[in-house]
């Protein structure tokens, strides 16, 4: 059996039972390198070495959590979430204002597309704008998983079909710079039209999560609320004055620097200077925020550990010379496994941006072969590599809801967020990919 596809299966199930998501990713990283050859030494070694691939990342979610704590501390998030509660006023769950629901996931998925190109902070909003609304969540009775696919359908959709921002990124630095160095012309293509189609299976599963799913209400424990996400927070015109300075300072750092580890830090010195955050406050609040972020910025290094064992069996390039192998001259079979293998690697890997690299290279010399247009091609290797970012237990499109939705311990990572957004955007991203390839 194949390295990868033994690797991959493991870490699914066990995350899916219920082991840690750090624990499945490490053992799925073991038996990958065993049957890969490398041997238990070789194993440890490659993953070893790829633990510092998301030491940064890691390192960049922590001080994200200690800049939420202290915007949480100047009452901003708060001073939203009481205007919202407001609205719903005292009324019972069944009879809340449907209207505030509505705008409530309509602030939400703004400001998940916002993150990706309008304000390219991209998961940091979450730890900040999610946990002083959990309250208001669940006086209005909403569920969570959709709260989850929501937010994730904001962080994907917009980088494989908006060239800006991240989608500039993706749709043209990597997947039209990697489709032409694998020897077709794209100087004639239109990105947004190949992945248009694709993107309308991302809408599709965000309404049936909406409309069908996830439409009848869902009770939690509000007591645990009050004690796990909306703790006594005082706030006045000077501490919101000061969030909004801090919030801007963060923004405008990390777009100058590039550095979203420099952005969270001058944040968080503002609070501190201003005397939002007092000095004698300043270092609890510190290791509570990272303590937040700690899963996320784990699970960023497990994943980056497992990544390079399979990068070292060499596998996934022999995964992909399979595939083609398989195919022989039906387009239709052609179309599916390459959807298929982008899935399988990037739910791997937890990275749609280093996915397509990996696939690009032999795809698009097969996609020429079988006669697909340059438009299909384009169409199949971007759908590709999108494919499993929603659904794997360690990309952090699916991490960065559950950080936010899960500060007091009634949201499954796996449970309510993974498989939920599996289910509503893999498979109709599969189907529609399939569409788009066989008509473009």
């Amino acid at each position: 059996m194949n390295s990868v596809i033994a690797a991959v299966g493991v870490m699914l199930i066990l995350s899916l039972i219920r082991v840690h998501v750090v624990v499945a990713l490490i053992v799925g990283a073991l038996v990958g390198g065993l049957l890969g050859g490398l041997g238990i030494h070789g194993s440890l070694e490659a993953f070893n070495k790829g633990l510092g691939g998301g030491a940064t990342v890691a390192l960049s979610y922590a001080l994200l959590g200690a800049f939420a704590v202290a915007l949480a501390k100047s009452g901003l998030a708060h001073a939203l979430a009481d205007r919202v509660l407001k609205l719903v006023g005292d009324k019972s769950p069944t009879t809340a204002d449907r209207g505030v629901k509505w705008a409530l996931i309509g602030l939400l998925l703004a400001v998940a597309v916002s993150s990706q190109n309008i304000l390219p902070i991209h998961i940091a909003f979450i730890p900040l704008l999610v946990p002083p609304l959990l309250y208001v969540l669940a006086k209005l009775r909403l569920d969570r998983r959709l709260i989850a696919c929501v937010i994730t359908f904001g962080l994907i959709t917009p980088y494989m079909f908006l060239p800006v921002g991240f989608g500039a990124i993706f749709l043209k630095e990597i997947l039209l710079a990697n489709i032409s160095s694998a020897g077709l012309d794209v100087s004639d293509i239109s990105v947004t039209h190949a992945m248009f189609i694709p993107a309308l299976g991302m809408v599709f599963g965000l309404l049936v999560a909406i409309l069908i799913s996830y439409r009848k209400p869902r009770d939690y424990d509000l007591d645990r609320i009050d004690q796990g996400a909306r703790h006594s927070t005082s706030f006045s015109p000077w501490s919101l004055l000061m969030a909004l300075v801090a919030v801007a300072a963060a923004f405008v750092i990390q777009l100058w620097l590039d550095s979203m580890i420099i952005g969270a830090l001058a944040g968080f010195v503002i609070f501190s200077v201003s005397g939002v955050v007092r000095w004698k406050e300043a270092d609890d609040l510190f290791t509570e925020g990272m303590k937040m972020m700690a899963m996320i910025g784990f699970i960023m290094i497990a994943a980056a550990g497992f990544a390079e064992v399979m990068k070292a069996t060499g596998d996934i390039k022999n995964l992909v010379d399979a595939s083609a192998a398989w195919i022989g001259n039906s387009k239709g079979v052609a179309a599916l496994l390459m959807l298929l293998v982008g899935l399988l690697v990037t739910m791997g890997i937890g990275s749609s941006f280093s996915t397509v690299p990996i696939i690009a290279a032999i795809f698009v010399p097969l996609g020429m072969q079988l006669g697909f247009s340059p438009l299909a091609i384009v169409s199949i290797i971007g759908t590709a590599g999108a494919l499993g970012d929603a659904g794997s237990p360690a990309s952090d499109s699916t991490l960065g809801p559950t950080s936010g939705l899960n500060v007091d311990g009634q949201h499954s990572h796996i449970w309510d967020t993974v498989v939920p957004s599996f289910l509503h955007y893999n498979l109709p991203l599969i189907a529609f990919g399939w569409f788009a390839a066989m008509t473009l």
